[in-house]
């Protein structure tokens, strides 16, 4: 998201050409895209469509850009590559490097130290313009979909807009030379974006961390605002009533997707479409001079001086977002982030007249552009290398004394479970400071599950079957279920190595054991219901021993049940019938306990007070009638024993503590951390049914 004119109302030359006056309907247009970003971030859920400002800036960016380059090609014949990228890195580079470096500090003294070293990264990602793939990638982790937001996360358009500019002037001298006209550059132009739009639509139902993030899957609405830029003169002979209605329904089409979309719309996809088009018939209206057309509003005072410091608000708003409720430690709510975002724009107001507009208009910058290429390649690197010592050396974590290694006294107990209860009652206050694994790599733990790529995702229906343990025993022991059966891996593969079975595991994200379609991502969650009745099918084939079923409590069905209990009660016994015809000893593990947020965050921010970050037994149940369903259908079958984990979690008093012996609890807001898994081994191992 950028703004390459400047930022003043009065009618002036183009920051970057010189040569064309700026069109004011097009700041206002940029007001309206960062007002329903900002508002969408703080938290206005009337308006929570509002992340497509970020579209509508990708439209504007795509015709002002494209038309400066035009103009430069036909005056000249070429295009100045120096030149082109020295003014956009005095435009953009300065206050970005600024709020890096400055969000950075935040992140320092106010944010989670357990995070700071991923932060580091996202913010040697966003000075390099390449923050948009790490997203994506991280995107697709399943387990690292409910990390908190990277104060740096914003920057993602940025990069995405780079990425499309570092290689379109030289699309466009290419394919001048080649067709040897200018009438005829919008022809590649529409392969690419049309492409690009095709990509999208495919993907997002496919991988929503790379078509929301991914370059190939945004450069359609640049092109599209490119596309306007190409053909300009044919659009300017619209008939002046045309003109006006088309950017009023474009303006309207903007508000309908702010008003109507939400986090479960599937975007950008072919939803994208109604706020890129809404901003392409506002600026092809507004390009006719027509007088009563949107750029009536537009072209007001405030909408025009607003748009000016759309950038600069851009940059600031999502860390003071982010940073604002620890540096005051209250929890975020609407009033209050609007009134940082009220903070954000004074700093953009600021950051423009103290550091972007001198570095802009330089003389001595604005004439030499490898001397401007200089100075922003200057402050990138400054802004990178300041990420890379801070990541060398990350903010300390304090600690306090030593405590028992746990797994040491579970394993060499008489009675783990008594030696566990005087732990749980016992586990201290202060994160200890031979904590195995340290804090900062609790998350980093993956199970062999995860590594061998055996856990399914959310779009896969047939089973991903991995085998451990003795893989030539005759015993066969499957574990089933969605991630919090897969939590469990680690203990039972210490279980299945040491009594000589073959472990299959069969697991899938968010996938119920209860035969109920649950919702996810706003739609039924139809693959789980496919995925559930292969494994079950191929469970029967294989006739193990042995079953370990469990899965998350969390899920609402897509249909509203008139009696949820039967209902449960009914989804889960269909299950355990399938299993139990099997052949098989089934033991299902009630949904662990859930710690009140993040754990890990948690303790990041209160390493010496853990007491702020365990929970009660009351409330770490997720929910208790499903668990009251799930062991009504387990009493239907002999065959099906019910494991109850709290005990293991929780101490006399209810208290569920985050931190046990030197060992961590849980990785997230519900997983538990592998450590822990193995540490629990001896319990889980004597619970289980004899095979």
């Amino acid at each position: 998201m950028t703004v390459e004119t400047t930022p003043r109302p009065a009618r002036r030359r183009s920051a970057d050409t010189g040569h064309r006056e700026l069109r004011l309907d097009i700041e206002g247009l940029r007001a309206v895209a960062v007002g329903l970003v900002v508002v969408c971030h703080s938290g206005m859920s009337r308006v929570a469509g509002g992340y497509v400002g970020v579209d509508v800036f990708f439209v504007i960016s795509g015709f002002l850009i494209t038309s400066a380059l035009v103009r430069e090609l036909g005056a000249s014949g070429t295009i100045s590559i120096p030149g082109f990228y020295a003014r956009r890195a005095l435009r953009l580079l300065p206050a970005a490097g600024l709020v890096i470096v400055s969000t950075l500090v935040g992140a320092w003294f106010f944010l989670s130290k357990v995070r700071f070293v991923e932060y580091a990264g996202d913010a040697l990602a966003a000075s390099l313009y390449a923050i948009n793939l790490r997203l994506a990638t991280t995107g697709t982790d399943y387990l690292a979909e409910s990390s908190p937001p990277s104060p740096f996360q914003h920057f993602w358009s940025l990069a995405v807009e780079e990425q499309f500019y570092l290689l379109w002037p030289l699309v466009l001298i290419i394919s001048h030379r080649v067709l040897g006209s200018r009438r005829l550059l919008w022809v590649p132009l529409l392969v690419l974006t049309l492409g690009s739009l095709a990509l999208s639509v495919t993907l997002t139902g496919v991988s929503a961390p790379w078509s929301y993030f991914g370059p190939h899957t945004r450069i359609w609405e640049l092109g599209l605002g490119a596309l306007i830029a190409l053909l300009v003169p044919t659009l300017r002979r619209l008939p002046a009533g045309a003109a006006a209605a088309m950017s009023w329904a474009g303006l309207g089409a903007i508000g309908l997707a702010a008003l109507t979309y939400d986090a479960t719309t599937a975007f950008p996809g072919h939803y994208a479409l109604l706020p890129a088009l809404g901003s392409a018939l506002v600026i092809i209206g507004g390009g006719t001079g027509v007088r009563y057309g949107a750029g009536l509003v537009l072209s007001l005072r405030p909408a025009t001086w607003l748009g000016g410091l759309s950038y600069g608000w851009y940059l600031w708003h999502w860390p003071l977002l982010i940073i604002g409720p620890e540096v005051v430690d209250r929890p975020p709510s609407l009033p209050f982030n609007l009134v940082l975002s009220g903070v954000a724009l004074v700093l953009a107001w600021a950051t423009l007249h103290a550091v972007e507009n001198p570095v802009r208009f330089h003389p001595g910058l604005r004439r030499r552009p490898l001397r401007g290429l200089a100075v922003g390649a200057a402050i990138s690197v400054v802004a990178a290398s300041f990420a890379l010592i801070t990541a060398v050396r990350p903010p300390a974590i304090d600690s306090g004394a030593p405590a028992p290694d746990l797994r040491s006294a579970l394993g060499g107990a008489a009675d783990p479970e008594r030696r566990l209860r005087e732990l749980l009652d016992s586990a201290a206050d202060k994160l200890p400071n031979n904590l195995s694994p340290a804090l900062t790599e609790v998350q980093r733990v993956r199970s062999r599950v995860y590594r061998d790529g055996c856990h399914t995702a959310p779009t896969g229906t047939s089973p991903r079957s991995c085998e451990y343990g003795d893989r030539s025993s005759r015993k066969t022991v499957v574990l089933f279920g969605d991630s919090h059966a897969a939590q469990w891996f680690p203990a039972m593969d210490h279980i299945a190595t040491r009594r000589g079975w073959r472990l299959v595991t069969m697991t899938k994200a968010s996938c119920k054991l209860a035969e109920v379609t649950v919702v996810k991502d706003g739609k039924p969650y139809a693959t789980c219901d496919r995925w559930r009745a292969n494994v079950l099918r191929k469970i029967q084939r294989l006739k193990p021993e042995l079953v370990i079923a469990s899965s998350s409590d969390a899920g609402d069905p897509v249909r509203p049940m008139s009696d949820p209990a039967t209902g449960w009660t009914e989804g889960f016994r269909k299950t355990f019938v399938k299993l139990a015809a099997s052949g098989a000893e089934v033991a299902v593990i009630l949904d662990t306990p859930w710690p009140r947020e993040n754990a890990v965050d948690c303790v990041g921010f209160h390493p010496l007070d853990l007491a702020r970050c365990s929970s009660k037994l009351s409330d770490a149940i997720k929910e208790p009638a499903k668990q009251r369903a799930l062991r009504a259908a387990a009493k239907t079958s002999r065959r099906v024993a019910v494991i109850d984990p709290a005990r293991w979690f929780c101490g006399s008093s209810g208290a569920c503590p985050v931190v046990v012996g030197n060992v961590f609890v849980y990785r997230d807001e519900s997983h538990m951390a592998d450590a822990y898994s193995v540490a629990l081994a001896p319990l889980l191992q004597a619970r289980l049914p004899r095979i």
